[in-house]
């Protein structure tokens, strides 16, 4: 299973039935987890943790240092969960320490060819980054969401579970879940009801985020008005209490 002109450092731990193609390398202080299939020419390098049957392709480098000024060579990690897809020439850097020391990438996701995901981030799972979507350092993403090709997320902000991001788009603030967003800057347009249609939202549920929505975007009433205006119905239906609880926590406000 492993290429006998890959290279593999010695103190690599490598779990069961793993592949290793042609001319990659695997560095230092790397795990890589049961029927992971690492194609050619794939860098990884350590402290990198790599979870159980991912399929690595080509020219990735996964596990490098983070593109900081500041960084001065700590033993930062990057970590990543189960059964992802990483095509071509995707690139995903360790933490810094001023960010925690991780990068977290979670399970079940497909991040195309070009995805860059930056120091100290955290996405959620069963995400899908399309060609050349990128996040900056610190950025969240929720579980579920969409990004697609050349969605550009700007450091320190955060993506609700569940949102649909346009091509092209560019975050510059956070952006609450379930929403239907596109453009630079990004903008609202509605709720990505196809989307939780298709995970099992109740008629109920998406109803009541229909009525979010509208209090927070069209009602003009200020953030602070709609999430008082909202605290009943959140007590009654958790998707709502979701939304309104990510926006008092946004740092950055809100897209609106």
């Amino acid at each position: 299973m492993i290429h006998p002109q890959a290279i593999i450092d010695a103190s690599a731990r490598l779990g069961k039935d793993v592949h290793v193609g042609a001319f990659s390398i695997i560095g230092a202080n790397v795990e890589i987890g049961d029927g992971t299939w690492i194609g050619p020419h794939v860098v990884i390098n350590g402290p990198t943790r790599i979870g159980k049957h991912n399929r690595i392709f080509q020219f990735a480098s996964i596990g490098e240092g983070p593109q900081d000024l500041k960084y001065a060579g700590e033993p930062t990690r990057l970590e990543i969960g189960d059964r992802n897809t990483i095509r071509e020439c995707v690139t995903m850097s360790r933490g810094t320490v001023g960010g925690g020391g991780l990068t977290r990438v979670g399970s079940d996701s497909l991040f195309m060819a070009y995805v860059h995901i930056a120091h100290d981030c955290r996405v959620g799972d069963q995400v899908v980054f399309a060609n050349n979507a990128t996040l900056a350092g610190h950025v969240e993403i929720g579980e579920q969401a969409i990004l697609g090709g050349f969605v550009g997320i700007h450091q320190f902000c955060k993506v609700g579970a569940h949102v649909m991001l346009g091509v092209g788009t560019v975050a510059l603030k956070d952006i609450p879940p379930y929403l239907m967003v596109y453009g630079n800057p990004a903008a609202p347009y509605g709720l990505n009801v196809r989307g939780l249609k298709r995970r099992g939202f109740s008629a109920a549920a998406i109803d009541a985020l229909k009525e979010t929505y509208r209090v927070v975007y069209r009602s003009g009433k200020t953030v602070e008005a709609a999430l008082q205006e909202l605290a009943p119905l959140g007590r009654q239906h958790p998707e709502v209490a979701t939304f309104t609880d990510f926006v008092q926590r946004a740092e950055r406000g809100i897209i609106r």
